[in-house]
């Protein structure tokens, strides 16, 4: 069980909760900060004397239309499934478990004035895999992620439809099925829902994570086709990066030798005095893209531990202020540089490939024996050449991006949930590429037998050897290519 608490959360205690299945529940601090935030809003509602924004007025340019009391609850439901616009391909079930766990901390830290039921019941939803369903376009990374957590909100008020037990179905069936009533929402609950950064953050988590998990699988597939080009191991001495000390440099330099020790090709005599770029600066592009993911890492950790709906209510200071805090450009500018970051790993992962297939260093073109009557590994080249260059396009940033909305008053968005959904698509794309230069690499360096890699890469190669065969002829690669991405979802990653 996890209680939920305003206790800092890395990445990594996320992965944890989740790869745990963990249950969750709020710990007694942050039920108690709920319930007083919420007594102390109603208490205001009668004597503050001014309209507060989205509690007692309507929505963006519609701030100065003072709503009358016995109106507030349908003002909140109102605005629920008014937003409830979005178009496009549905979210991925894991990512949308991901938004419910970071909007339940988001009310936990008792600055949003929710309903404890409306917590709780995201709880239960959380708990029982109760997913709903969540579409990827609507929203402009500014005022919140309105649409897509309108969506994520509609099943509390009884619409709308869940992903449960595999299959889609009207929240209202299943609502009825386990003998839940749908909320009453109060003052500003809906805005609470609907204001925050979790469509954007969830996103963000799941591929920060997943390219905290390639950046590892790159350097052992890199070190794989190190071995199988027969290239050197100088580039990744520590001398040289002790005189350029990039941590990501050092690191990946250090890596390089430890998977590589004990191999009988790297220490071989070599012929060639350098490598192409794509193998001896592997170092310095690996590596950059380690500090880069550490950076945008920290960022995200900040965005989960924070409250980004609005208005933030401070009972203990009696303040209610309405702000900014669900503007997405903390982390959208940080989403496109790790675009930038995660692609260029694909990039110089395909350039090692092309090396490979080049017939060059004593390996056959296209990693076959009889190259002409078969085309041999022609063709993954091809496609991941293609996923290198469909990333390039996605990496152009969102976040450069505005479009002014709701007669003007949000006159500046952050795009951020553009940025968040092309990550996802590129992080997936560099897991393919990846895959495409081990099928390679693999293939390659059988072609320098009875020679050895290291024990490490060896013992890699052997498990993958489990899944995908060495290929003497042409064969029918998909299926091969679609092992090796499962190759790398699956397998533990060697030191």
């Amino acid at each position: 069980m996890h209680y939920i608490s305003s206790k800092r959360l890395s990445l990594e205690d996320v992965r944890e909760i989740f790869d745990k299945g963990e249950k969750l529940a709020l710990s007694k601090e942050s039920e108690a900060a709920i319930i007083r935030c919420r007594e102390y809003l109603d208490s205001k509602m009668d004597d503050v004397g001014r309209p507060i924004y989205g509690i007692t007025t309507g929505f963006g340019s519609l701030y100065n239309v003072t709503i009358p009391k016995e109106d507030l609850s349908q003002l909140q439901h109102n605005l629920v499934v008014s937003h409830a616009c979005g178009a496009g391909e549905k979210v991925r079930p894991e990512i949308v478990k991901l938004m419910l766990f970071l909007k339940i901390r988001n009310f936990a830290y008792g600055h949003s004035g929710v309903q404890l039921i409306t917590a709780q019941r995201l709880i239960d939803m959380y708990n029982d895999d109760i997913l709903p369903v969540v579409y990827q376009q609507g929203s402009l990374g500014a005022s919140g992620d309105l649409a897509p957590l309108a969506h994520l909100s509609l099943p509390l008020i009884g619409l709308g439809e869940v992903l449960y037990k595999g299959k889609e179905r009207p929240a209202a069936e299943v609502w009825k099925e386990k003998g839940w009533e749908p909320i009453k929402l109060q003052s500003k609950e809906g805005l609470a829902l609907l204001n925050g950064t979790q469509f954007m953050s969830a996103h963000a988590v799941w591929s920060i994570l997943k390219s905290m998990r390639l950046s590892r699988w790159a350097d052992v597939i890199g070190a794989i086709s190190l071995d199988a080009y027969d290239g050197r191991i100088e580039p990744f001495l520590p001398l040289t990066h002790l005189i350029r000390p990039h941590n990501g440099q050092i690191s990946t330099g250090k890596r390089f030798c430890e998977l590589l020790e004990g191999s009988q090709l790297i220490q071989r005599h070599k012929e060639h005095v350098q490598d192409p770029y794509s193998f001896r600066c592997i170092p310095q592009v690996h590596g950059a893209v380690k500090d880069n993911i550490l950076y945008v890492k920290s960022v995200i950790e900040n965005e989960i531990n924070s409250t980004t709906d609005n208005p933030n209510v401070f009972p203990e200071e009696d303040m209610i202020i309405s702000a900014g805090n669900f503007h997405g450009e903390p982390i959208a500018i940080p989403m496109d540089a790790l675009a930038i970051a995660m692609s260029e790993l694909a990039s110089i992962s395909e350039r090692r490939t092309y090396q490979l297939i080049h017939g060059l260093r004593g390996l056959p073109k296209y990693l076959v024996a009889n190259p002409g009557l078969n085309s041999g590994f022609m063709i993954p080249q091809y496609t991941a050449a293609s996923i290198v260059s469909q990333n390039k396009g996605l990496c152009w940033p969102a976040s450069c991006d505005s479009i002014p909305s709701s007669q003007g008053q949000e006159d500046h968005v952050s795009m951020g949930s553009n940025s968040a959904t092309k990550l996802v698509r590129i992080v997936d794309n560099v897991e393919r590429v990846l895959a495409i230069e081990l099928f390679n690499a693999a293939q390659a360096l059988e072609f320098r037998r009875p020679e050895k890699s290291s024990p490490t890469l060896e013992g890699v190669v052997a498990e993958y050897r489990k899944d995908v065969p060495f290929l003497d002829k042409d064969s029918y690669m998909h299926p091969l290519i679609e092992k090796s991405i499962e190759f790398i979802r699956k397998t533990s990653i060697p030191c």
